[in-house]
């Protein structure tokens, strides 16, 4: 779930940043005129962002009228009315396009990614994102996700210990990282390994990792070799999978499949807003 008061201090941030000089256009208006903004998908998808509607116009209004008529996580069709906002007019519009820009990408992240999960249900994999989310929008990007079936993969640095490639070029071997990071790890940490090789993946197994990432590996070499996997060890595929493959990783038996195409290939939903005096 989302930190109301974490995205309480996002929201401050995204209006200051729209507006630190002042909304010129909107300024046209009494501040005590007043109207009604309807929000309306154009697109059929997931919704997610209920928290940002909420939140977003009683920044600058706290006593403004909020209808929300869907809730995180709704099947919604083209032309439904997903919330209706009464209030100033300056507010409606100051905050008309900040809150449009979130609910939109949120709602294409959880849209996409239920399509991905709906498509693999039947495998039993879980579907996990990674951190490829754009700076400052990481934990919206994270929680339409979940909103969309998905797992979070980790959320900060500090979620585990995933040692990946780089990291393993930096040390003199595998086995030398995962047993450094042993020595640092509490007692609800696991160690995610990155392998592209067979030598590499009997490595991470004798060493004990908790989790080994077979990256940018076919589907084929993951079936292939996954067999040498003790059950302890849970397995991850991980590199270039997106809707059209996934089906071909799932069936390798890999416990989880993580998509970094969820963040950056997916569209936004469409969705608009229309002011009525």
């Amino acid at each position: 779930m989302l930190n109301k008061l974490n995205v309480q201090e996002k929201l401050k941030q995204f209006y200051i940043e729209d507006n630190h000089y002042g909304d010129l256009a909107t300024s046209i208006f009494d501040v005590q005129q007043c109207g009604t903004l309807t929000i309306v998908s154009k697109a059929e998808g997931i919704f997610c962002g209920t928290i940002i509607i909420n939140e977003s116009f009683k920044l600058i209004e706290p006593s403004i009228h909020i209808d929300l008529l869907v809730e995180d996580g709704d099947t919604i069709q083209q032309g439904q009315t997903l919330a209706i906002v009464q209030g100033h007019v300056q507010t409606l519009l100051t905050m008309e396009r900040i809150t449009l820009n979130l609910i939109q990408r949120m709602s294409g992240i959880a849209t996409m990614t239920n399509e991905i999960v709906s498509k693999v249900r039947h495998t039993g994999v879980q579907i996990v994102d990674t951190r490829k989310t754009t700076p400052g929008l990481g934990m919206f990007e994270k929680y339409a996700v979940q909103v969309g079936g998905g797992y979070n993969h980790r959320r900060t640095l500090n979620d585990g210990i995933m040692l990946k490639d780089n990291h393993i070029a930096y040390s003199e071997s595998l086995s030398q990282a995962v047993l450094k990071a042993k020595t640092m790890m509490g007692p609800m940490d696991k160690i995610e390994v990155e392998i592209e090789t067979l030598e590499a993946l009997d490595e991470a197994i004798q060493v004990g990792v908790d989790i080994i990432m077979f990256d940018n590996r076919s589907p084929s070499w993951i079936q292939q070799y996954i067999t040498r996997v003790p059950s302890n060890i849970k397995t991850e595929a991980s590199g270039n999978i997106n809707i059209n493959n996934v089906i071909d990783y799932a069936n390798t038996g890999v416990n989880y499949i993580s998509i970094g195409a969820i963040f950056y290939t997916q569209r936004a939903l469409d969705i608009s807003a229309k002011v009525v005096m």
